[in-house]
C-alpha cells in the first residue's frame, strides 16, 4: 500500500501548521501536520460533517480516523464523551496536542486500527470521514462492523466525496443499517447518518 496518511508512520519530514476556525458557533485552534489528512487547513468534507452532524450531550462518541482531531474536538463541546482514534502514530501525537490547545477534558486519543482500540465498546454515534484512498475494504469494514459498536438506534455518520464512492458506501450502509438519511450535501460531497 502507498505511504498516505493512514499509514502507521508517515514517510515525510513533519512539518507543522496551526489553523484557526470558527465551526458550528464555536472557536477552535488545531495544530496540523505533514502526513497527517488535510494539512494546513480544514477540508470541506471534514466542514460539512461537523456542521451537519448529528450530537446530543448525553451521548459518548467515536470519532474513528481522528487525523488531527477537527471532529471529535468539535464534538466534545456538544456531547458527554469522545474517543478519537487513528492508525497514524503521527496523528495522535497532534490529536493530543490539539485537545489540550483547545482545553477538552471529556476526550481521549487511542492508537490503532479501525475499530481495534474500543473493542467491546459502544458508542451513541461513530462519526468518520473515511480514508477513501485507503481502498474499499477499509470502507466496508467501516461500514459493516459499526453496528456491533452502536447502542440501539445508534448512529454512523461519514462524509464520502459524491463522485468517489457516494453511492458505494450509501448502498453499504442501506444492507447494514435500519434506516440511511443524507444530512448534508454540497461542494461535491454528501453526510450520510445510518441508524442502527
Amino acid at each position: 500500500m502507498m505511504d498516505h496518511y493512514y499509514s502507521e508512520e508517515p514517510d515525510v519530514p513533519l512539518r507543522t501548521k496551526t489553523i484557526e476556525v470558527m465551526i458550528r458557533g464555536e472557536r477552535f485552534r488545531f495544530i496540523t501536520a505533514s502526513g497527517v489528512f488535510s494539512f494546513g487547513k480544514l477540508d470541506r468534507g471534514t466542514e460539512l460533517l461537523i456542521e451537519s452532524m448529528i450530537l446530543d450531550e448525553r451521548w459518548k462518541i467515536l470519532d474513528l480516523g481522528c487525523g488531527y482531531g477537527a471532529v471529535g474536538i468539535t464534538a466534545s463541546r456538544f456531547v458527554r464523551y469522545v474517543i478519537m482514534t487513528d492508525v497514524n502514530r503521527r496523528a495522535i501525537q497532534i490529536a493530543k496536542k490539539n485537545l489540550k490547545i483547545n482545553g477538552v477534558k471529556n476526550a481521549e486519543v487511542r492508537w490503532g486500527s479501525l475499530y481495534e482500540p474500543v473493542r467491546g465498546e459502544k458508542f451513541h454515534s461513530i462519526i468518520t470521514n473515511p480514508p477513501v484512498h485507503a481502498g474499499k475494504e477499509i470502507l466496508r469494514e467501516i461500514v459493516i462492523n459499526a453496528p456491533r459498536h452502536l447502542h440501539d438506534e445508534g448512529l454512523l455518520q461519514l462524509v464520502i466525496k459524491t463522485k468517489q464512492g457516494a453511492k458505494y458506501i450509501k448502498g453499504l450502509m442501506e444492507e447494514n443499517f435500519a434506516e440511511v438519511r443524507e444530512l448534508a450535501k454540497g461542494s461535491g460531497y454528501r453526510v450520510y447518518a445510518g441508524i442502527a
